[in-house]
């Protein structure tokens, strides 16, 4: 796992790209690869990479060349099923010269251009620079496990994995975009290619980017999911195949130089993901969990059976709900965007005790929730739809109490705000997004806390249009699950769960994170699979838990779906809670920054004072507005 970083200059007057303006934006983040870097300057052209050694230790320095010398390339990611691209190349002729992955990427796109992207199974952001045609490619792996991002101004064209290396040129400034903040405060992520930064651009998922020295650019999609349900096999079958699927992309995943560790946290998806790491290679396992000082967080006693049954070397971090506030603004100094939850806290204080114990890869179980019906919103939205044919109903609300029974104020609530709650745009059934609108008009509700003027200027701004207009024409002909399953995978997965819940907290402690369920093959499957093998009823994940029927534990296998949360205001309104939360929620301080309204901030913090008032609003609008 690497960082890169790169300008291109379109000015033929621009003196030659300097070394000290790559080695300025890789600085920012070395920690990305901080085991050795590299640059390359050629014609208007310089490209960098920070690199931390998991595959070829000796030979694996970067950029490298193909064996022509036309293509250069910087590479940030693992292309798992690289051996067996290798040999293909060896036998059209090319040779190596290095042992690595990254060689046999620029081999491949040297051969197949663009098409060499159909060919890698794999998590990666690269960019190659073709020295005879003058043009730049950059690409991203296909659900967007790895960042990538660039800007273009009137000379150049500036790039690298994170923010924060773009913003070493030193003819960018920040400013953030209110239109991406409306977005935020309402999908928790920006939309692709939008930032939180003005001008500041993402290359989305499944993309490719073209730049050649004129600045003529081309953004191309090369992979979606289809989430058509054309499996036309029996349950049993499909448990097997996708049990076998499973343990071939953990043996991929297992491909490494350096010891290769896994997180377990008790639920469904790690356990799996440990039992298959366990049978393909029998050794005794390290593994690593969270166990929270709130009690309502902690899942140890899952934790638990799943060591004993899978017989691993375990390691806890116990987390504090002040280690949590303590850590935060380090947190957001990687994210590069608001949060609304902390969860990514103690994921960054796991992937730092993983470091500390010498240890680069680790194994983990997301995506399973997202490609196999898991989140409790797949659920809810079947519950309203049902609900909805009868909305008079007072009985078919009271089983969204199911759904939740870990949130205090939805299992005490009364059935007339049940039906109140839930019940927003309930016979809205054939709007596209008709799974998420009641999630995203709860959220959207912190876009009350910003300052009037922000307010104003995004007031007609609908953040749905700029969705919309990235969906596959095929959405409108899935099953309701197929969309909410797309929603959830495109944005929270992608922009969310993967950025500040997974790369940017695990590299901040230059950690590579490794994803069985996000192998494209068991993406195809599990998208093409009928929605009862998903949901069976209201069991979620029905035909995961049939595949790993007598490998787990039967605690874990059984066990209700619990949400993976963090303390908020137990963190930041204790007693013993940091300095600095008060001082940004001061008066001054929000009148100073100029993003949100004085008087209502502090109509928050009143309520907050109160424990009763401790809503899943109100804790998403006190992160929100301190990230």
């Amino acid at each position: 796992m690497c960082g890169i970083a790169g300008l291109l200059s379109f000015n033929n007057n621009h003196p030659l790209i300097q070394s000290k303006d790559i080695q300025r934006m890789l600085s920012a983040i070395e920690y990305r690869g901080p085991d050795e870097s590299g640059i390359y300057i050629g014609d208007h052209i310089g490209l960098g990479n920070v690199r931390l050694s998991i595959i070829d230790l000796k030979t694996g320095l970067q950029p490298v060349s193909d064996e022509s010398g036309r293509y250069w390339i910087v590479y940030n990611g693992e292309v798992f099923n690289y051996l067996e691209l290798k040999d293909e190349l060896m036998n059209l002729g090319y040779s190596f010269k290095t042992a690595s992955d990254t060689e046999v990427v620029v081999q491949l796109y040297a051969h197949y251009k663009e098409n060499c992207l159909k060919k890698l199974n794999g998590q990666f952001a690269f960019a190659i620079w073709d020295k005879i045609s003058q043009e730049l490619f950059l690409a991203r792996d296909h659900v967007g496990i790895r960042p990538l991002f660039y800007h273009i101004g009137r000379s150049e064209f500036t790039f690298g994995s994170e923010v924060k290396a773009i913003l070493q040129n030193t003819h960018i400034s920040a400013s953030i975009n209110y239109k991406s903040l409306k977005q935020v405060f309402t999908y928790w992520t920006t939309i692709t290619p939008s930032t939180l930064f003005e001008n500041i651009y993402e290359i989305p998922p499944a993309h490719y980017l073209k730049i050649n020295r004129e600045g003529h650019i081309e953004i191309s999609r090369y992979w979606d999911i289809d989430f058509t349900s054309s499996y036309a096999g029996k349950l049993s079958e499909a448990s097997d195949e996708l049990y076998d699927l499973l343990r071939d992309s953990a043996k991929l995943r297992l491909r490494s130089d350096v010891q290769v560790v896994a997180y377990l946290s008790g639920g469904l998806d790690s356990t799996l993901t440990t039992q298959l790491i366990t049978s393909v290679d029998p050794g005794l396992l390290d593994t690593f969990s969270i166990r929270f000082e709130a009690k309502e967080f902690d899942e140890s006693k899952y934790q638990e059976d799943a060591i004993k049954y899978l017989n691993t070397s375990h390691n806890n971090f116990y987390c504090t709900n002040n280690d949590i506030a303590e850590v935060f603004p380090d947190v957001i100094k990687h994210t590069e965007i608001p949060v609304l939850r902390t969860s990514p806290a103690p994921m960054y204080l796991l992937s730092r005790l993983v470091r500390e114990s010498g240890i680069k890869v680790v194994i983990t179980g997301e995506g399973a929730d997202e490609m196999l019906g898991g989140y409790n919103i797949f659920k809810e939205t079947k519950i309203r739809s049902f609900w909805a044919n009868y909305p008079g109903s007072s009985l078919r609300p009271s089983l969204l109490k199911q759904l939740y029974p870990y949130i205090q104020y939805i299992r005490e609530s009364k059935p007339q705000h049940m039906k109140f709650f839930f019940g927003y745009r309930l016979e809205d059934t054939n709007n596209p997004f008709y799974s998420h609108l009641l999630r995203w008009k709860n959220t959207s509700r912190l876009i009350y806390f910003l300052h009037p003027d922000i307010r104003n200027a995004i007031k007609d701004y609908l953040p749905e249009n700029d969705l919309i207009r990235n969906l596959p024409e095929a959405f409108f002909h899935w099953t309701d699950l197929g969309r909410a399953q797309y929603i959830e995978s495109y944005l929270f997965m992608s922009g969310y769960l993967l950025s500040s819940q997974g790369d940017r907290v695990l590299m901040a402690n230059s950690v590579e994170g490794r994803y069985p369920y996000l192998d494209y093959r068991v993406i195809e499957f599990s998208a093409a699979l009928p929605d009862r093998y998903k949901i069976m009823g209201m069991n979620e994940k029905f035909v995961l838990k049939k595949a790993a029927s007598g490998k787990i534990p039967e605690s874990v296998l059984t066990r209700s779906k619990q949400a993976y949360r963090a303390p908020i205001a137990q963190s930041f309104l204790s007693y013993h809670a940091p300095e600095y939360v008060n001082e940004l929620l001061s008066r001054k301080e929000i009148m100073a920054l100029g993003l949100f309204e004085s008087n209502r901030v502090e109509e928050l913090m009143k309520k907050m004072k109160n424990p009763a008032q401790w809503t899943e609003l109100n804790n998403m609008a006190l992160t929100g507005i301190l990230s």
